[in-house]
């Protein structure tokens, strides 16, 4: 037993004389692990949310009025239109025609295999007038029968009198929908839920 005790307190000493001849550069390399070890789990989880999962956006105009605004911040998620296709009413960010830079936020009108047209200031799918109690003014002007192709969609937006959307730059593809729009976090009043309808 005298000599287990002795052992321990030799190797106790041992330990200890090696962090005493520990340098500048040791603390630094442990410190680097340590931080490492928090951090890149870190990174990881918050590119894979980034990437796959949901992303942060601004809204940049008006032409979503009246339902959201210009500088207002929003989460999308990127996930259900993996198992779904899109729906009449979302709303959605898509990558602009041309390549652009900056996403656009338009909702959904028309879907694949449907005919989209504009007149007496409303919008027909399909020879019928569709219900948009979203809005606040008509949709004025006309517009000549769209088909809109198998995995594309038609988009607009809200505000009808202002608005780059499908009507000035054709259907877009369902690749190009970066995500749906899922919640609004800014400002800190508006902060809940994107309704589609």
């Amino acid at each position: 037993m005298v000599n287990e005790e002795h052992q321990d307190r030799a190797e106790q000493e041992l330990r200890g004389s090696a962090e005493e001849r520990s340098g500048p550069a040791d603390v630094v390399r442990s410190w680097l692990r340590e931080l490492l070890e928090a951090v890149l789990p870190a990174l990881v989880i918050v590119l894979v949310v980034n990437i796959f999962l949901a992303q942060a956006t601004r809204v940049e105009g008006q032409s979503m009025d009246p339902n959201l605004h210009d500088n207002e911040r929003l989460i999308i998620e990127k996930v259900s239109y993996r198992f779904r296709s899109p729906q009449r009413g979302d709303i959605i960010v898509l990558r602009r025609p041309q390549r652009s830079v900056d996403p656009l936020i338009k909702r959904v009108i028309g879907l694949p295999g449907e005919t989209v047209t504009i007149r007496d200031a409303m919008v027909y799918i399909d020879g019928e007038p569709l219900s948009e109690p979203y809005l606040d003014q008509p949709t004025w002007g006309s517009m000549e029968p769209v088909v809109v192709p198998e995995n594309h969609v038609f988009v607009m937006g809200d505000n009808r009198r202002s608005s780059n959307d499908s009507r000035a730059f054709g259907v877009v593809p369902i690749d190009d929908i970066v995500g749906r729009a899922w919640l609004r976090y800014w400002p800190p009043s508006e902060f809940g839920p994107v309704s589609p309808r």
